[in-house]
This record gives C-alpha cells, structure tokens and sequence, in this order.
C-alpha cells in the first residue's frame, strides 16, 4: 500500500502523469471511476489518491464537488499538469496516412484548428488513454489518437504530431488525498487551505461570512458554489484560501466565519504548488 497511487482513467490518463509528475516513486493504479479510486485508498489499498478538480479551459470537473466533502480522505497535496495533447498513430504510420481521429470530446474541442488544417474527422472516444488502446489494438493507420505522450509509450504507438493544442496554457490542477490529514507546515513556501461551508439563513450571510477574510487579508483564491440534495435552497460553498489554520488572520477570519455558517468542514492543508505562482 506504501507506494501505490490511486487514480480515475485507462494507463497513460492525464490523471496518470499527475501521479508520475508527482509521486515518481508511488505506483500507479488505474481505477475506472473517481468513487473507485477514493474507495481504493478508504480501504488501504492504496495510499493516495490523484483527483482533478479544475481545468482552466472548462472549468470544474464534474460531480467532483460533491465526492471530496464525503470521501472521508484529506488533501495532502496539489499539482498542476500542463495538457499536452499529441496525435498517435501505429507504428509505421505517417501524419499523411491518418484520416480520422479518436479522443474524448473535450480533447477532440481543445485541438480544432490542428484537426481542420488536416482534414481529419473526429470520433468520440470514452477516454483519452482508452482511445490510445483502441488504436493500438485496432492497428488501423487511419485512426490515430488524440492523447498524453505517457499514453503513446504504454500503448506503442508513434508520435505523429507532438503539442497540437489550440490553447497554449491548457491547464488541469489535481489534488492528492490520503486517509489521514496532514495539519503541518510543509516545505519553506506557501500553504493553501481548503473547506466547505454552508452560510445560514439570514440575510447577506454570504456577503458577512467573505467580510472576515478581506479585513484580515486573507487571499481566497477560490469561491464556487453548488446544490446539495438536489434542493435549490441548499447551497454549499467550496473554498481555497492561501494561508495555513494556525496563522493568526486566518484564524481570525475562520472565526468571523463561523458567526454566519451552519456548518463548516476542514477539507485539507497543504504545501501550494509552484506553478501556482
């Protein structure tokens, strides 16, 4: 369990260079849903695991939200992968032989203006890694696929076009989590905070509750809202601050808080990673 990773995808995911990128040393596990993989580490079969919460093209990634407050793990950790998209093809193939393209539809939308200047038609995959498997198993040098690099070396396939991206700082940001929290200080850098909130039912709760952390200069980096229960009424916020629980304004502004929640939950402190800056 010491050096295994848990993470949600086929071999060669993005999720998967997150963890290589990370953790070099851990071993990566692939598990078919993002409730596999917490439930993997909840049972100790792993001692991480590598989620994506943020992309900074399309935003959150979905239901994900909703599955850290419950997961019963703790963030230890974040790390930012750069989304490198690249054209694969069986070996042998060249860029001119490939008339179509298989991805998952939010990598097919990121490489529009490769795709159009050659002429191929996209196909919807289920996955990135998972369309690189196909491609290698199908050995057709018409269909190439649309995926990480890590994902043309596991499956074999050659490099036909490397960075093809329309965006050139498509970015996704991925949190580690473990069973058990980690409250210290880490490193000489900054640390993020991260919780969930709901405000009560009084009027400018919201407004009152943020008050706390602008007048004791405590930088929110995130705000995002979302139901609970399927009730419109029921809003919880996730946040992330940049400071660390026992620093003074933090403090303070945590306490301000409490005056205008009915509940609050620590979800995690940890070291911010370097690209953030």
């Amino acid at each position: 369990m010491a050096d295994r990773i848990a993470f949600q995808g086929e071999p060669g995911a993005y999720s998967h260079q997150a963890c290589h990128q990370a953790y070099p040393e851990m071993e990566a596990v692939a598990c078919p849903t993002f409730e596999d993989t917490i439930e993997t580490v909840r049972k100790g079969n792993a001692l991480l695991a590598m989620l994506p919460v943020e992309n900074s093209t399309y935003g959150r990634v979905a239901d994900i939200h909703h599955l850290l407050p419950e997961s019963g793990l703790h963030i230890i950790g974040e790390t930012f992968v750069r989304v490198h998209i690249n054209l694969l093809g069986v070996r042998g193939t060249r860029l001119d032989d490939v008339e179509r393209a298989i991805s998952h539809t939010v990598l097919l939308g990121q490489c529009r203006n490769f795709l159009r200047a050659h002429g191929l038609s996209p196909v919807t995959g289920a996955d990135t890694a998972g369309s690189a498997r196909h491609v290698a198993e199908l050995g057709d040098p018409k269909l190439a696929a649309l995926a990480s690099e890590l994902a043309g070396e596991i499956y074999g396939l050659d490099l036909l076009a490397r960075h093809i991206e329309d965006t050139s700082n498509n970015t996704t940001r991925f949190l580690a989590m473990s069973r058990e929290p980690d409250l210290k200080r880490r490193g000489d850098g900054p640390m993020m905070t991260t919780f969930v909130f709901r405000v009560r039912n009084i009027p400018a709760a919201l407004f009152k509750a943020m008050g706390g952390f602008a007048t004791n200069g405590v930088n929110m980096t995130k705000l995002e809202s979302y139901m609970v229960d399927g009730v419109f009424s029921a809003t919880q916020f996730y946040a992330d601050i940049e400071g660390h629980p026992d620093d003074r304004n933090v403090q303070l502004a945590l306490e301000e808080l409490g005056f205008f929640t009915s509940s609050m939950s620590l979800l995690g402190v940890y070291p911010a990673d370097p690209s953030r800056r």
